[in-house]
Order: structure tokens, then C-alpha cells, then sequence
């Protein structure tokens, strides 16, 4: 902060003195949020001269004004062009990442001037030229602020904000302090109120112009003496930032911002330029509220992980001794290298890895034991069934009382091995993420959830996957649904099935014999669904027609169906055969679209899926066919097509699809979503029938799905159409659905 810095005692700057204008800079920049400068000339290579303030001052989020006169050295003025154009081409710099920062601004190349027009164009360097109304002049102030957001100091000095004016020149500074007198915060205001009213445009005794009107400063224009320093040779700038390093105070001041650096290099910090976004903000504010417990209700997609581990990177920054301890349970041993993922880029350093892939025992329990003693920062990043066992729950007690625990997925908590495990769990602070958390087919489940959370509906914090595509957090998708019939001999089948249920469904009542008939009748009628032959004709059909559009299949996702759902567990290993064979089929008719495209399969126990994904990514890999895999936490943003053939009734599987081909990206601007939908054949129904109430009832379901994705698509009305014919015969009405489910 700026009151605790070490000004001069005097609060004059001079050349060659034991107080340079350059230290000035270096812990003005390095204590501040702001900097406010009214300038005369400028030119980037301050920043390079002080590089090693100015990446402290960006990377801990300040932002930079300046107001200057309308002469640049060529460089500088194409990237003040380029920043003030948006014109950066694809180049992302980490803000956050003070070490990057600066040996970028310390190597005064290309690089160096990119990260310049970035900030420019990210709006953390603002810039107003101006020009003396009706005059041959120029603008020649050299005053201005900085701020800590607390208090101020103010400056006037006889330098430019240029490597001559801080290092070649003998020049003098006068600074002011808000806090030391009325005159000094008097002074600081008013220089303030003249920066405003500059980027306001309100002082009328100047013009302001454009970054076309800037004139490049030129050898001959100025002359040897006034040559703006980027016509000096790199070599020269180097000499003099070392000789000028000589100065003992200034090398005090160089040391201490090296030891904040490395500080500051270790700390937890927001991934990005921005920090938190305002729902992340209001996402931590709520779980407060809520005694630091509570359910977050978030769509896929909508950052649910970054949201949380912002929870625990508040809670770090407001301790006492800046140590973090988490816990997180996630459901599969993908989530768990994702999950590190994500925790290392908000910096958290000390993770530690929990499953059955992982020799973790000894090392966690030392961690565990010692941070009873000691101050020691963790992340224990686990599986669920790791959890539940014995060399798990035995270190639990030693888990330190202010541990965060965060619930991945967290509908998980509900079966009956974890419920078991957190009777009596000891950490309260709590917050479960999911993106369904009200469970229709599991009442007592969703009851047992929101019990040890401390939450119910609307929860502590809900964002809906309709918020999130209007908010620009997910991308516009369109929905494009497609009527699948039976075969003749599936459609025998699946009537004779329809019509024992039928002859059951009365006498059922309290008879347990006739209830497990009737539950083994309906999954094996749900398996013709499943697996239905029309699929595959229809799933090449919509690929073949995107590749003639398109001329590739590059970022397909295809969810095959299962052969075997998972409640079916009668037919053993000859299950996994038939899903093997199913999608292997899929595969090779899909690769015989064009001898182009490339094919690859997504499936349970892959070792090489990082690697998968990543071709996926880059497209060398155009299609990936999946069974299940890709439901639960992957993270592929550049998927921009999907193709359910795998028809499920569990929302909480086809809302996490949904939300997995949503994820923003770059190169991606809207995503497509075909679905699969298997109706009977309605056209050979009778109405009246046995069957009729039931196949209603079915095909009522399957509209749920149709209306909970048709209702968010830029193309709602395409739907209706399709679907004109089944509703009719079905009685069925497509709106009346659609507000229901508005209501659940």
C-alpha cells in the first residue's frame, strides 16, 4: 500500500541523488491500482526501463490512464493502433502471472510491444490524445497519480514519461502524499479532476484526435537531444537500465520488488485479466450468507469448478497465516487430472491426488498429521469410491476444521456407501455443485443432498443453462430432432412387451412377484429404444449431409447408443461384447462417409484420452464416438456438432450433453445438436387400444426431452413441425409440455 512505502523525506526526486525519479516510479507502480499520468511525451520504453513495477502493477489487476500529446516514435504508434483497434490478432497474455509479465517487458522486443497493444486493447492502458486548440503547440504536462483505492500520491516533475526523461536527463520530481496535509490531497484532486475531464472531453481548450492524427516523432524533428528512445539501440537501453540499478536505495527498492514478486509468484490467484466474474462474486456473497454452505445449481458449462475454487481462494486471502485447505470429491479418475487441473490455475500449488491410480497413503497421511501442528496448504482432490474406504475415513478426522469441502457432481452424495461415510462428517464449510441437483426420480435422495448442504430450492446459487446462453457464458445452439421408427420385427417385440404391461399394470399393487415381472418388461422394452437398427442409417444420413455442406466432420461428437443400459445386468460380459460390436459399428460406417475423415472412439479405461481429446481439439481428429464417457465433467470446448442416437430419460445425463457441446470457444460461434428420437409407429396404432395409454405415456417422455431442448435453440419452431403428426395422434399438445416443465 502506498502509506507504507518509503518516500523520500523530503518529497523531492532528483537526478543523481540519493532519491532517483525512477524509484519514484518503481514504488508508486508496485503499491498502486491506478495510474494516472497527464503527459507530455510518452513512449513504451518507461515500461521497459520499468519493467519490473510495472508487471507487479499489472499482474495484481491495476489499470493504467494516460492522457499524451500526439507525437510517437512510428513503433509506438502502431501499437497504440493495434490496442486502440482491438487489432491483436490472436495473442491472449496472462495478466496474472507477474514472472511472465516481466521478462516480457524486460526483453523490449516484438513480444514486448504486443503485450503493450494487448493491454491497450484489454483496457488496461487508456489513452486520450490531445492537442492545444487552434495552436501549433503541444500538450506538455508531466504530473500525475497514484492510487492503492485508499489513498493517493500525487506528482509534478520536469521529466517525460520516456527512458531519456527517467534515466538520461538530470531531472526533478515533488511529490505529495493525500494523507499528509489538506494541500497535498487539495493538489491531488485537482490534478485528478483534470485527467477526468480530459477523457471525458470536457475541457474544451483542446482538440482530441484520433490515433490516425498522430504524428511520428522523427531524428530530425527534435533533434539528438529530445530523440524519443526508441530510436536508441537495444543495447544502450540495457546499458543504461544497468548502470542507473547502481544507485543503493534504488537497488533496495529493485530487491524488494524482486522478494514481492517471488511472493506473489507462489500465491493462489484468479486465472485471467478480469477476475471473477460478477456471478462468481455473487456466488461466494451467497454461500456467506448461508454459513459458508450450500448447493451450487449451475448449467454445464457455466464454470461450476472455477466458481467454487473461487470460494476457496477468497476464504485463503482472509486468513490469518495465507494457508488453504480443501477437500474435493469428484465421481471418476478424469475428474480427478481435470480437477488439478483447474486448482493449478488459480495457483493453488500443493495438490494431492486421491484414487486407486495413485500411491497417496503415506504422503497424505504426513500432510494430514503435520497440519494439525503447523501452518500447511492443501488441495486433496478425490474420487468417491476412494472416499468411502478405510484408508480414506481414517485420516478424516485430521482434516483441519476450516477445510473446504466441495461435492462434485454432486447428486453422487446420495448413494447409500457415501451417505453412510457423512453421518457426523466434521467440516462445515460445504458447497455441492451440480447441474441438476433435484433429482425427479430420486425424491429421498435430493431431500438427503439438500439436508447436509443446508440448502433447498432455489438454492444458494443457481445459474440455468437459459441465463447462461443469454448471458453469453454458453454459446447459441440449434436443435434439430429426428423421428426414428422400428423395424418390423422391433416393432412385434416392442407390442407384445407393450401388451403383457398392459395386462400388469392393473394387479401389480403389493405383489412383489408381478412388480419385478413388470420392472424386467420395461427395461427390456427400454432396450429396443435403446438400441433401435433405424439409428445408425439415420446417424450416417445427418453426418453424410454436414460433410457435403461442410466438406469435413471436424468437432463431431456422436453419442452411440448402449446396447445394454446399465440396470440390465443379467446378460454379464455378453453386454460388453454387444456395446463393443455397437459401437464399432457406428465407428466404421461413419468413417465410410469419406475416406478423409478420421474416426475415433471414447470409451471407459482408455489410457490415451488426454491425448484423444487434445487431436480432437487441434482437428486431426474429426469425429469422436462415445458411450456414456463424455457424460460426466470432460471438457471439450470445440466440439461445435452432436449427434445423440442414445435415447435417455435421465435429465441429468441429456442436460449434461446439452451443456458439454455449449462450451464457448474462439473459432466456435453457434453449435448444432441433432437428436435421435424413436417414436412407435403411431401410422399402424389404433386409437383405443390396450397399448394406446401406454405408448402415450412413452412418447410423452420423449417430447419432455424434445421441448427441454427445443425450448432454448435459436430454431424452437422446427420442433413443432416434426413433431406435428405424433402430437396429433397422441392428443398430445407440444406447448402444454413445454410450460410444465417450466413449472418443475
Amino acid at each position: 500500500m502506498l502509506k507504507t512505502c518509503d518516500w523520500s523525506l523530503d518529497r523531492d526526486y532528483k537526478t543523481g541523488t540519493e532519491n532517483e525519479p525512477l524509484q519514484f516510479y518503481l514504488e508508486g507502480l508496485a503499491n498502486s491500482s491506478e495510474f494516472h499520468l497527464l503527459l507530455g511525451y510518452f513512449s513504451s520504453a518507461a515500461i521497459h526501463l520499468l519493467s519490473i513495477g510495472f508487471a507487479t502493477f499489472i499482474s495484481k489487476g491495476g489499470k493504467m490512464r494516460m492522457v499524451i500529446n500526439h507525437f510517437l516514435s512510428e513503433k509506438d504508434k502502431e501499437v497504440v493502433e493495434k490496442g486502440l483497434h482491438n487489432d491483436v490478432a490472436n495473442k491472449v497474455f496472462d495478466l496474472t502471472d507477474v514472472v511472465s509479465l516481466g521478462q516480457v517487458f524486460d526483453a523490449y522486443d516484438s513480444h514486448f510491444f504486443e503485450c503493450v497493444a494487448y493491454l491497450i486493447a484489454a483496457k488496461r492502458i487508456e489513452i486520450k490524445i490531445i492537442r492545444p486548440k487552434n495552436s501549433k503547440g503541444i500538450a506538455h504536462y508531466k504530473s500525475g497519480v497514484f492510487s492503492d483505492g485508499v489513498n493517493s500520491v500525487g506528482y509534478i516533475a520536469s521529466c517525460n514519461f520516456t527512458m531519456f526523461g527517467l534515466s538520461e536527463n538530470l531531472e526533478e520530481l515533488e511529490a505529495f502524499l493525500s494523507w499528509e496535509d489538506v494541500r497535498s490531497n487539495t493538489l491531488i484532486n485537482k490534478q485528478l479532476k483534470v485527467i477526468d475531464d480530459f477523457f471525458t472531453e470536457k475541457d474544451m481548450d483542446v482538440d482530441y484526435l484520433a490515433v490516425k492524427d498522430i504524428e511520428v516523432a522523427i531524428r530530425n524533428q527534435f533533434g539528438n537531444k529530445s530523440l524519443d528512445e526508441l530510436i536508441v539501440q537495444e543495447e544502450e537501453l540495457v546499458k543504461k537500465k544497468t548502470g542507473l540499478a547502481a544507485n543503493k536505495k534504488l537497488k533496495q527498492t529493485i530487491g524488494k520488488l524482486r522478494s514481492d514478486i517471488d511472493r506473489i509468484k507462489k500465491s493462489p490467484r484468479f486465472p485471467g485479466t478480469e477476475g471473477p466474474r460478477d456471478y462468481q462474486v455473487q456466488a461466494y456473497e451467497n454461500w456467506l450468507n448461508n454459513s459458508r454452505q450450500g448447493i451450487f445449481a449451475m448449467a454445464t458449462g457455466t464454470g461450476k469448478t472455477i466458481t467454487s475454487l473461487n470460494c476457496l481462494l477468497q476464504e485463503y486471502r482472509k486468513s490469518e497465516n495465507q494457508i488453504y485447505h480443501a477437500l474435493i470429491l469428484v465421481p471418476t479418475i478424469t475428474l480427478v487430472e481435470q480437477w488439478e487441473k483447474e486448482v493449478r490455475a488459480l495457483n493453488f500449488q500443493e495438490v494431492y491426488k486421491i484414487s486407486s491410480k495413485v500411491d497417496w497413503q503415506t504422503t497424505v497421511s504426513t500432510l494430514l498429521s503435520s497440519a494439525k501442528r503447523i501452518p500447511l496448504s492443501f488441495v486433496i482432490i478425490c474420487t468417491y469410491s476412494s472416499f468411502v474406504k478405510e484408508k480414506f475415513q481414517s485420516m478424516v478426522p485430521y482434516l483441519p476444521d476450516d477445510t473446504l469441502f466441495i461435492a462434485d457432481e454432486g447428486h453422487n452424495l446420495a448413494s447409500p456407501l457415501v451417505k453412510e461415510k457423512l453421518r457426523g462428517f466434521p467440516l462445515v464449510k460445504r458447497i455441492g455443485l451440480s447441474a441438476t441437483p433435484k433429482r425427479i426420480y430420486d425424491v429421498e435422495g435430493t431431500a438427503e443432498m439438500e439436508q447436509f448442504f443446508s440448502d433447498e430450492e432455489p438454492y444458494t446459487f443457481a445459474f440455468s443453462m437459459e441465463k447462461a446462453i443469454r448471458d453469453g457464458v454458453l454459446c447459441q445452439y440449434y436443435y434439430y430432432p429426428h423421428i426414428i421408427s422400428l423395424t418390423a420385427d422391433e416393432m412385434t417385440e416392442y407390442k407384445e412387451i407393450s401388451e403383457q404391461l398392459a395386462k400388469l399394470s392393473g394387479f401389480s399393487q403389493g405383489n412383489t412377484d408381478k412388480q419385478g415381472i413388470i420392472e424386467r418388461l420395461l427395461l427390456k422394452r427400454k432396450r429396443i429404444i435403446h438400441k433401435a437398427e433405424n439409428k445408425l442409417p439415420a446417424t450416417t444420413r445427418i453426418l453424410r449431409d454436414q460433410f457435403e455442406e461442410k466438406g469435413h466432420l471436424k468437432y463431431t461428437f456422436v453419442y452411440v447408443p448402449e446396447g445394454e443400459t446399465l440396470e440390465i445386468t443379467e446378460a454379464g460380459e455378453e453386454s460388453v461384447q454387444e456395446n463393443i460390436k455397437l459401437i464399432n459399428q457406428y465407428t466404421r460406417e461413419i468413417a465410410k462417409i469419406d475416406d478423409s475423415i478420421l474416426v475415433n472412439q471414447f470409451v471407459s479405461g482408455m489410457q490415451d484420452r488426454g491425448e484423444m481429446l487434445a487431436q480432437f481439439q487441434k482437428g486431426d481428429i474429426d469425429v469422436i464416438a462415445s458411450m456414456k464417457c463424455l457424460d460426466e465433467g470432460v471438457d471439450i470446448p470445440r466440439a461445435e456438432t452432436a449427434v445423440f442416437c442414445s435415447s435417455t430419460g435421465n435429465p441429468r445425463q441429456f442436460i449434461q450433453r446439452r451443456g458439454r457441446i455449449l462450451r464457448k470457444h474462439p473459432d466456435k460461434t453457434d453449435a448444432i445438436i441433432h437428436d435421435l428420437v424413436v417414436v412407435p409407429d403411431y401410422e399402424q396404432e389404433r386409437e383405443g387400444s390396450d397399448t394406446y395409454k401406454l405408448e402415450r405415456s412413452l412418447v410423452r417422455k420423449e417430447l419432455e426431452r424434445v421441448m427441454y431442448f427445443a425450448s432454448l435453440s435459436k430454431n424452437p419452431y422446427d420442433t413443432e413441425d416434426v413433431f406435428n403428426d405424433v402430437c396429433a395422434y397422441y392428443n398430445l399438445n407440444i406447448y402444454t409440455i413445454q410450460t410444465e416443465l417450466a413449472t418443475v
